[in-house]
């Protein structure tokens, strides 16, 4: 069993009291945990596990099936970039690998080093009309471009 933290488990506690007044579901208690995180460890599935006697499979299951779960931290920011057929069409291509470039992340990986930025690629944010489209921490920015970009990128490294 994979140990956590007293601080952990006491986070952990609380999310499965609620878990359990509320009659929950999984997909609430990992939305819970995640939010408790910022992603879900794998310790955390461990211990969740071990508490409600539910085989890990079960929790890793829902989490690699729906999207909104993350089994490795994310950065401060999150750019999502949408690579759907009008983005593709106007470059997004050339701005995602523009990000990677610059953000210095790693041939595989979605984050940088130190934790600052997360990439992040969907089939469509459903903004066609103002492709290509970028989303910096929920702010959706349209008709992107290289020179647009880099200044987001700026702007949020000096925050």
């Amino acid at each position: 069993m994979l140990k956590v933290s007293p601080e952990v488990e006491k986070k952990l506690n609380k999310i499965l009291k609620k878990y359990i007044e509320d009659e929950g579901n999984i997909i609430s208690l990992l939305q819970d945990t995640q939010d408790a995180f910022g992603y879900i460890p794998e310790e955390v599935v461990d211990w969740l596990s071990k508490k409600l006697d539910i085989p890990e499979s079960r929790f890793f299951g829902v989490m690699t099936f729906y999207s909104q779960f993350h089994l490795k931290p994310r950065g401060k920011n999150l750019i999502t970039t949408c690579c759907g057929t009008a983005c593709h069409v106007k470059g997004s291509e050339r701005l995602i690998s523009t990000l990677f470039r610059e953000l210095n992340i790693p041939a595989g990986e979605d984050t940088t080093k130190d934790g600052q930025f997360t990439v992040e690629k969907v089939a469509c944010v459903g903004a066609c009309s103002i492709a290509p489209v970028i989303i910096i921490n929920k702010k959706v920015y349209g008709e992107m471009n290289i020179s647009k970009l880099l200044k987001h990128i700026k702007v949020k490294h000096e925050e």
